[in-house]
């Protein structure tokens, strides 16, 4: 539920400062109001919806500048994380690591959007957790979840699936061979390529407020 109407906003087909009427939606999905409110509660946690009290939620405008500073943040986050698994990461994490990223590539060929979207949910969380730091392991995890529906939105794009992977691919040699600078590098690139691939339907939904 959280997914389906986190696009239906970030597409445009829900605007800034449209209302989100709980029956209304429940009757959409065919779904109880129980899931509905759960499910704008968390957008309202991610920043995607607003809801003051005794109001009804309305979605909320993201703009391009906003999303833009979310991404940067994210972008040094995973630069750290991929610099710090290359460091750290065990034997098994490499190489469990590298099975996951090389079974990827099955997905990439079938053209599997949402298959390969909770791989590259689970690439990342591999880095996270390589990096064997707590609190950088929050920090990304939270910032994740905030752009979550715009970097799944990503891979609607023609093409996009297999330069992800390719871009895993280079995040993925550089830990192999604990290289911490090109891992960190790498990562960076890989972010800063979402962020500007993503910020194409934050600014169309921006044109249409």
């Amino acid at each position: 539920m959280v997914r389906s109407i986190a696009d239906l906003i970030i597409t445009g087909a829900m605007r800034p400062g449209e209302r989100l009427d709980e029956i209304s939606l429940a009757t959409r999905f065919e779904v109880s109001r129980t899931p509905v409110r759960e499910a704008l509660g968390q957008l309202c946690a991610i920043g995607l919806v607003e809801r003051e009290p005794n109001k009804s939620a309305v979605v909320t405008t993201v703009t391009q500048q906003h999303l833009a500073s979310m991404f940067e943040a994210m972008a040094e986050l995973e630069g750290i994380c991929a610099r710090l698994s290359a460091e750290r990461m065990t034997v098994d994490e490499r190489r469990m690591l590298e099975i996951e990223h090389k079974a990827s590539a099955r997905l990439v060929d079938r053209g599997a959007e949402d298959d390969y979207a909770a791989h590259n949910t689970e690439f990342h969380t591999r880095l996270y957790r390589g990096a064997h730091n707590d609190h950088v392991f929050e920090l990304a995890t939270q910032t994740r979840a905030r752009l979550a529906p715009f970097r799944r939105a990503q891979f609607r794009l023609p093409g996009r699936l297999l330069r992800s992977y390719e871009e895993h691919e280079a995040i993925v040699a550089a830990i192999l061979n604990a290289d911490a600078v090109n891992a960190s590098r790498a990562a960076y690139a890989h972010v800063a390529t979402v962020s500007d691939v993503s910020t194409v339907f934050a600014r169309d939904a921006e044109s249409t407020a």
